[in-house]
């Protein structure tokens, strides 16, 4: 296998990540699900969780999507704690599979729905918040595109909220220790980062982008972003996840939450 930056079409980009998620689905869940919560709503790594930050704006009422969502985890938290109608999407089969059975476990309905964030199958102004914790964003080739795609299905006044690993950490190796406080490589270096079989079949792509580049899609999109929340690593997490890490955590941000508002 061979790893680093190298180049991903968004078609190539689609089929390796949904045949990686299928193939993670349980074993991820496995690893990260007692953090995760089956109905728990966590904005990344640092284990902040929206009933705490509070960024989706939610009232009873409302409709929501979540794009990305895995096994749903977040959409169950808000559909358990609000009226609302709201539904979870994601990529890979498998993990709409682990999601519906968490579903059966827990006696629960969250709706389930394969998709990708880039083609959403619903109506322009169907709902009045999207969101997606880690999912999607930096999965995509075309984030510009699933921007776009977000702000369609909103309604004006509705709010796109996503949580990506913050563009400071492309520069950084990815290792939770001292090792992964040194700059190794270009902020500036928008080459995807790349795993591929030893016959050259991609099996896993990350899209990297700028902070700035983030900003320009928000804007491209018609959306206007209202925070950029960089979450500090909270005394209470000791959990290592990665290359997130408590030692990391206190020094660099390693989650950026982009809150935005369709007018």
């Amino acid at each position: 296998m061979t790893a680093g930056p190298g180049a991903a079409g968004p078609h190539e980009s689609v089929e390796a990540n949904r045949a990686w998620w299928d193939a993670e689905a349980d074993e991820y869940y496995l690893e990260h699900g007692a953090f995760l919560g089956d109905a728990g709503f966590v904005w990344g790594p640092e284990g902040w969780t929206e009933a705490e930050l509070g960024l989706l704006g939610l009232a009873d009422g409302q409709r929501l999507l979540e794009i990305g969502g895995g096994a749903g985890q977040c959409a169950r938290w808000v559909d358990q704690s609000y009226a609302v109608q709201i539904a979870s999407s994601d990529l890979s089969a498998g993990m709409l599979t682990v999601g519906q059975e968490i579903n059966e476990r827990h006696g629960t309905r969250l709706p389930l729905v394969q998709c990708d964030g880039c083609a959403l199958p619903f109506a322009d102004g169907s709902f009045d918040v999207v969101f997606t914790s880690y999912g999607a964003v930096p999965f995509v080739a075309d984030s510009a595109g699933l921007m776009a795609e977000a702000a369609r299905v909103l309604r004006p006044g509705g709010r796109f909220v996503f949580a990506t690993t913050h563009a400071l950490r492309w520069c950084l190796p990815d290792e939770p220790g001292v090792e992964g406080l040194t700059v190794g490589h270009s902020y500036f270096d928008r080459r995807p980062y790349v795993e591929r079989d030893a016959s050259g079949r991609l099996e896993y792509v990350e899209h990297h982008r700028t902070i700035g580049d983030r900003v320009r899609e928000v804007v491209a999109a018609g959306l206007t972003l209202v925070d950029l929340v960089e979450p500090e690593w909270p005394a209470r997490n000791e959990a290592v996840w990665g290359g997130w890490s408590p030692l990391r955590g206190r020094l660099i941000p390693g989650t950026a939450i982009f809150v935005c508002r369709r007018d």
